[in-house]
């Protein structure tokens, strides 16, 4: 059988390639695995959570599930047994948060710390190839930024958001992995917020609400990719030998209250320290799910440039921000459309 070989990394197959997925519960971890079910270059799909997929319980030919809490102090060790044992040559990462909890103590453990964790077991077990997820928010929303940010920007995160530094802290991680071990081909991908008609997450969740906040004297112009495109991205990226950061992203942007025109939102203008208090004493309360910190992505660009994407990953998105938008309104999370408690939630 033919194989490629990556250094001192385990060969990475032609044929009967074996992959694991952390976060297999996700959206994206989800549609890859029906995308490597009907692909016939993979034998074997590792589904590692905490819990199974609701795709398992359809039936699979591929997919096999085993229970990993990446919370767990000696859970690297576990995995790396497991990697090893099943000769897995591709590593999916994907275990991370779809929207800011207050459980902030357990989030930096489940997604810094368990990135570590993940790492950990990949140094030991040497699978040839191994691909994060990440967002484009991690860039943050800054006034100096640039009208589109490539991969050689600034990771600046947010200095008041823990849900967006983890991401920062995990990103970081998979670099120094990639320098110290430069036979693991690493790829990390940086999806711009992802929107659709089943994805359920901070943005869905955010532009669900009958009303939204409008920061006074901003219109940011605002991105997206639809959530068709983040899945068939993902599948290239583990299909592909191209390393490095990509920023994965849709067609077009739009300025803020064109994309609240139409999704038939209503702006309410307010000026930001207000907004900002308001969003504060209402996420302390936990009456909304929209940290007060995400208010800066209403005041600044934080848009992202996809050519290396294209260029190296062949990935170009099929769907316009139009397009993206009204699939969007078509088919809102039903939690998102029912909950009208507040234009911050």
């Amino acid at each position: 059988m033919a194989t490629v070989s990556v250094g001192n990394a385990r060969p990475r197959r032609a044929q009967g390639r074996v992959v694991a997925i952390t976060g297999a519960c996700t959206y994206l971890g989800t549609e890859l695995i029906k995308r490597l079910e009907e692909d016939r270059r993979y034998a074997k799909v590792l589904v590692l959570d905490v819990k199974a997929p609701a795709i398992l319980a359809a039936g699979t030919t591929k997919a096999r599930f085993f229970p990993i809490d990446l919370t767990q102090p000696t859970i690297d060790g576990d995995i790396a047994t497991l990697l090893q044992r099943e000769q897995v040559d591709t590593v999916v990462h994907g275990a991370f948060l779809s929207h800011p909890t207050h459980a902030t103590e357990w989030a930096h453990e489940f997604e810094d710390v368990g990135t570590m964790h993940v790492m950990n077991a990949c140094a030991a077990a040497g699978p040839a190839r191994v691909v994060m997820v990440s967002t484009t928010m991690a860039y943050g929303a800054h006034p100096e930024n640039p009208n589109f940010l490539d991969e050689r920007a600034e990771l600046r995160g947010h200095q008041d958001s823990r849900f967006i530094n983890d991401k920062v802290r995990a990103e970081k991680q998979a670099a120094r992995f990639a320098r110290e071990h430069p036979h693991v081909q690493v790829a990390t991908l940086r999806f711009a917020p992802i929107l659709g008609p089943t994805i359920n997450n901070l943005h869905t969740r955010f532009f669900s609400r009958v009303t939204a906040p409008v920061m006074a004297g901003h219109d940011p112009l605002m991105q997206f990719v639809h959530e068709q495109d983040a899945a068939w991205a993902l599948k290239r990226a583990v299909d592909s030998d191209a390393v490095g950061p990509f920023n994965i992203v849709g067609k077009g942007v739009l300025p803020y209250t064109t994309v609240l025109a139409l999704m038939g939102r209503v702006p309410v203008p307010l000026p930001f320290l207000l907004a900002r208090s308001i969003a504060k004493a209402l996420w302390a309360t936990q009456i909304v799910s929209t940290a007060p910190s995400l208010l800066d992505y209403l005041l600044y660009v934080c848009v992202a440039d996809g050519s290396r994407a294209t260029r190296d990953l062949g990935f170009t998105a099929r769907f316009s921000i139009k397009r993206t938008i009204l699939d969007f309104v078509g088919a809102s999370p039903e939690d998102g459309a029912t909950d009208v408690a507040s234009s911050f939630a």
